[in-house]
């Protein structure tokens, strides 16, 4: 979240740290990042990111891919998207949102990586969940976000919480520092991390029962050029560090890594 500006410009720097946090797509929906109030005025961001992480949580893979961005947000409160999901914001405030949204957790392939084999595909699933954000007009913001419904039996549960700090470096350069964690409940992490007795005759892995907890940890920096009101690029690099019982699985084979992403984004 920005901090309160004109409409326009509020919304070409939500939309770069949108783009900026690889958390956008390599948490997938970590966080609502919204416009902030824009009486009369209904705002979408229309972009694209060239995104360098991992092939999942936990892998010595590098995967890098294009991705889409198309999100809107109407007066009345409702927004849809790539980075936010389908949902209704009920507050009116620049400063503060909150409200519920559908989105999507996107799974995990067995292919996607040698160390799956025999694990199985995590399929894609619908979650349910609701967000809290706040920000000050010194640039300061926290975000919060729970959703409900990833993994194998679509009980899993996911908690984020994220701050940050954004700041006009010059006319044209805003600067984005954030610090985010992710918790989840037991059932989410035994379907990303964990090896039930079956996979463990498939993929030789010994059983692991995760439990619930701390799942990871980042830390982002993002530095944006606005060209005008509309059109934005953003350079961004998120470190992020597996904590306890996803830190000691045998799917893990590397606990830190670092993703870079580079976003285009117009705001109509």
């Amino acid at each position: 979240m920005p901090r309160t500006t004109a409409p326009l410009e509020s919304a070409a720097i939500a939309a770069c740290l949108a783009l900026s946090a690889p958390a956008a797509f390599a948490q997938a929906f970590d966080a609502v990042r919204l416009y902030g109030a824009a009486p009369g005025t209904d705002l979408g961001v229309v972009g694209g990111a060239l995104v360098a992480g991992t092939e999942y949580k936990g892998s010595d893979e590098r995967r890098t891919l294009v991705v889409p961005v198309f999100d809107y947000q109407w007066t009345n409160g409702w927004f849809a998207g790539v980075t936010n999901g389908i949902g209704f914001n009920f507050s009116s405030s620049p400063l503060m949102q909150y409200g519920l949204r559908v989105t999507v957790d996107l799974g995990r392939d067995e292919s996607r990586a040698n160390a799956l084999r025999g694990m199985g595909d995590v399929d894609v699933k619908a979650e349910g969940g609701a967000f809290f954000n706040y920000a000050t007009a010194a640039g300061v913001f926290v975000s919060s976000s729970l959703r409900y419904g990833s993994g194998n039996d679509g009980n899993g549960l996911v908690v984020d919480l994220g701050t940050g700090y954004s700041t006009a470096l010059a006319a044209q350069w805003r600067l984005g520092l954030g610090a985010a964690l992710t918790l989840a409940n037991a059932e989410h992490m035994q379907s990303f991390f964990g090896v039930t007795p079956a996979q463990s005759v498939a993929s030789g892995y010994a059983p692991y029962s995760p439990g619930a907890g701390v799942r990871d940890i980042r830390a982002n920096l993002a530095l944006t050029y606005l060209f005008d009101r509309r059109t934005s690029v953003t350079a961004a690099m998120s470190a992020a560090s597996l904590q306890g019982d996803a830190r000691d699985s045998p799917l893990t084979r590397q606990a830190n890594w670092v993703s870079g992403v580079l976003g285009v984004a117009y705001v109509f």
